[in-house]
């Protein structure tokens, strides 16, 4: 089965880079067409996809996250990352990593999915942006 996993630093300063590493066991990131992203839950609110990198390394970014959001990958390690930065107290959320398996390329731009269609997810990290 597939597993993924987050970490990374669970307080940040505001102003600061949030940065964290979701590594992913039992798939490779590179098989087609899959897809894995990054979804985060504010206290009290409810999922916000924020971006996604594709199994040929293309990225998608939610507009409202774009400027600041940068996703990455390194294959060797089967490994992709997030760097949010300037980040607020309003970026307090729990942060998750999760696999969309889809069917076609996207090209520019990412498909607004249900949650059904993300089939692996990771437990989820808090992360807390607090000086």
């Amino acid at each position: 089965q597939v597993q993924l996993q987050e970490s990374g630093p669970g307080l940040v300063k505001p102003s600061q880079t949030l940065s964290l590493t979701c590594t992913v066991s039992g798939g490779s990131i590179t098989t087609s067409y899959y897809y894995w992203s990054w979804i985060r839950q504010p206290p009290g609110k409810g999922l916000e996809w924020m971006g996604a990198i594709a199994y040929d390394g293309s990225t998608y970014y939610s507009p409202s996250l774009k400027s600041h959001t940068s996703i990455s990958r390194d294959t060797s390690k089967n490994q992709f990352s997030l760097q949010l930065s300037s980040v607020t107290p309003e970026d307090t959320a729990v942060y998750y990593c999760a696999r969309a398996s889809l069917d076609t390329y996207y090209s520019g731009s990412f498909p607004n999915l249900p949650l059904h269609e993300y089939d692996y997810w990771g437990q989820g990290t808090q992360v807390t942006v607090s000086s």
